[in-house]
């Protein structure tokens, strides 16, 4: 399958569902879920790579806030199955990332690795904002 058949596959997928998927200029498959922006990010050269991404949902303000940063978001990781927490430059995400073989086998998973970036992205604010 091509880039660009599972550009479509996913974006069909999640207008059958609801959402209003675009393909944005990079490729990815955009979307909104409850408010906030996610994205499939579609690899070039891995057609079982799936990657499901929560960008910037918590701003890095500070260097002191930074190293509280790393280690809420080790700790939501860790604390939150398939998601992972990282930061990026000043802002920090989440992604859940996996293979499927075939690549329409994504379609099960899409609503519990969204679940499971808000998850991670709660416990990561959860530990952000305690003393």
């Amino acid at each position: 399958m091509t880039k660009e058949q599972r550009q479509e596959m996913y974006r069909a997928f999640l207008a059958e569902e609801g959402f209003v998927p675009k393909i944005d200029a990079d490729g990815d498959v955009i979307f909104k879920f409850e408010g906030r922006l996610f994205y499939i990010n579609v690899s070039d050269t891995d057609e079982a790579y799936f990657r499901l991404v929560f960008p910037n949902f918590w701003d890095i303000e500070s260097e002191a806030e930074r190293e509280k940063a790393y280690e809420a978001a080790h700790n939501a990781s860790a604390q939150t199955k398939v998601a992972k927490v990282y930061l990026v430059k000043d802002g920090t995400w989440a992604a859940v990332e996996m293979f499927c073989s075939p690549p329409e086998v994504f379609k099960p998973a899409l609503r519990r690795g969204l679940s499971a970036l808000q998850t991670a992205a709660e416990k990561y604010r959860q530990a952000m904002r305690a003393s």
